[in-house]
């Protein structure tokens, strides 16, 4: 019989975290095969001197935001993802609800077409989308709860009734049916900051029977980081669902080190039969909108009547003392960054001149006040600015990542290659290789690259993908360890990865020395009970 492709004489990392090997791997109807190395094969690559391994799994992905777009296949494909879990913390694309089309189009800044996107009602309908998408990269999409409320309730601050709670489980019911992968959560963000917990643990028991999966951007990440780590393993045990921590991370000077508090709960809860994972992305600065800043409860009508107040000085006065107050009860972006100096402009439309500064930077070019930047910044972009938030240390990476039950995700979500963001949309696996194997040396290659393929099929319910197995999806990485270079930076983030000389999925290869093939095999992984 001839193969398809027969990949020979490789460095072989099977994603299990075994030792790696010398071998040779065949491909047949977009199968992973058993070869000797001398089969004959339609396509044969000679990968001497190169390791080859298991497609990367992005555990936490935003993916479905530019799905089948040019720039959404580049961020992910370049870097060696073959496999996205999209519609985290919180933000999917779906289901929309008909007469809110248009205001949750603008509120959540989806950048799909709208024609497309007010269609999506149902779980099944996007899937019709997905099927005509070109995909470089297959995936599996969780339920955002932060749609499922506002598609039910709108932006309201207050708990949901028996009567909404009953159309959002039957709207998650629907999703799991049809293949969805679970629910996320976004606990900071509006309006999934107004449920509480008992409203995710019974969203949760709808989808147990189905076996999915609850992700969860945590309540907080900074000073209250260990009990919102508590709620959500609370709401993994009541419901009876897996847990995976969102983007795991310590924000704030005053709380670096409280990972091995949380780290702790996370192993405690393994071994009570709360099977909990969480993800990471190997950078000590974050990003996400600027609204991050300000106390969640202003936006219940909206960002844009938010911003209209801000003209207001008492209004402005009012918000600035509840940011510059610790005691202020939300996840503080501005406190946790240390201020102005730490928050970082990328993107800022209608307001250009402030992208690539820091707030304070911003206000010392212009002569002014940082509040008052700060404010026209909010104003000018609607509350879209997307800003980069230096919160964070190497020594509670470094310790989030050795845990046995740590994945790696990008968290990526910059929409347009023209634009900025953060490095990791880009670039985060091969800068974990590089940064912890290669110049911190705290992890092995076989063990981070467990992490980012095998370990996250297993705990986040992959089927058929992360090894490199007879029988198995034939996503393949073939890379030169030597020159792979990540060379993303937080100035220019929107860089190519060298190094990574093949990426096949399915058995095709879509990537190839830098270039798209033009064949686009990736398709949506449905979810298993």
């Amino acid at each position: 019989m001839m193969l398809d492709m027969l990949i020979k004489n490789g460095t072989l990392i099977d994603g299990s975290g075994a030792a790696r090997r010398t071998g040779s791997i065949g491909i047949q109807n977009g199968v992973l095969t058993d070869a000797a190395g001398t089969e004959n094969a339609a396509q044969v690559i000679d990968a001497k001197g190169r390791i080859v391994c298991p497609g990367f799994i992005d555990a936490h992905s935003h993916g479905d935001l530019l799905l089948g777009t040019e720039d959404g296949r580049t961020f992910k494909t370049a870097q060696g993802i073959t496999t996205e879990l999209c519609g985290q913390c919180g933000l999917s694309v779906m289901p929309i609800n008909e007469q809110r089309a248009q205001e949750m189009y603008t509120f959540f800044n989806y950048h799909l077409p709208f024609e497309e996107v007010r269609k999506w009602t149902s779980f099944e309908q996007f899937l019709e989308y997905v099927e005509r998408c070109s995909m470089s990269a297959n995936a599996k999409f969780y339920i955002g709860h932060r749609v499922l409320r506002m598609q039910v309730m709108g932006l309201d601050n207050r708990h949901a009734t028996a009567s909404e709670l009953d159309r959002m489980q039957g709207l998650l019911r629907e999703a799991m049916q049809s293949g969805a992968a679970g629910m996320s959560t976004g606990l900071i963000y509006v309006p999934g900051c107004y449920a509480d917990t008992e409203e995710v643990v019974a969203l949760a028991r709808a989808m147990a029977p189905y076996n999915g999966v609850y992700a969860s951007h945590i309540r907080n990440e900074s000073d209250g980081v260990a009990a919102a780590v508590e709620e959500v393993l609370d709401i993994g045990r009541r419901g009876g669902v897996r847990v995976d921590i969102s983007h795991h991370k310590i924000m704030g000077k005053s709380n670096w080190g409280l990972q091995k508090k949380t780290l702790e709960l996370i192993r405690q809860a393994n071994e009570q039969g709360i099977h909990t994972t969480c993800d990471q992305y190997p950078y000590t600065r974050c990003m996400t909108t600027i609204v991050a800043c300000v106390p969640n409860w202003y936006f219940s009508e909206g960002k844009e009547a938010f911003c209209l107040k801000l003209r207001d000085p008492a209004f402005r006065d009012q918000v600035r003392r509840e940011m510059e107050d610790p005691a202020t009860p939300y996840d503080n972006f501005y406190l946790n960054s240390g201020g102005w100096d730490g928050v970082y402009t990328v993107t800022a439309p209608n307001m250009p001149e402030a992208e690539g500064l820091s707030v304070s930077q911003f206000a010392a070019s212009q002569g002014r006040d940082p509040w008052d930047c700060f404010f026209e910044l909010m104003d000018a972009t609607k509350g879209t600015a997307k800003c980069v938030y230096a919160t964070m240390r190497e020594e509670d990476l470094w310790e989030i990542i050795q845990s046995p039950y740590c994945v790696v995700g990008t968290d990526g979500y910059n929409n347009s290659w023209a634009s900025k963001g953060h490095p990791r949309d880009s670039a985060t696996f091969p800068h974990a290789i590089n940064y912890y194997v290669k110049d911190k040396k705290i992890l092995t290659l076989e063990q981070m690259i467990h992490k980012m393929t095998g370990l996250t099929a297993e705990r986040l319910l992959v089927p058929n993908k992360g090894l490199l197995k007879a029988g198995y999806d034939a996503d393949v990485l073939i890379f030169d360890y030597d020159r792979l270079k990540d060379l993303s930076t937080y100035d220019d983030p929107n860089r190519l990865t060298e190094g990574m000389d093949y990426v096949i999925v399915g058995g095709q290869v879509v990537y190839h020395d830098m270039k798209f093939t033009g064949v686009y095999p990736g398709k949506f992984v449905a979810h298993k009970a």
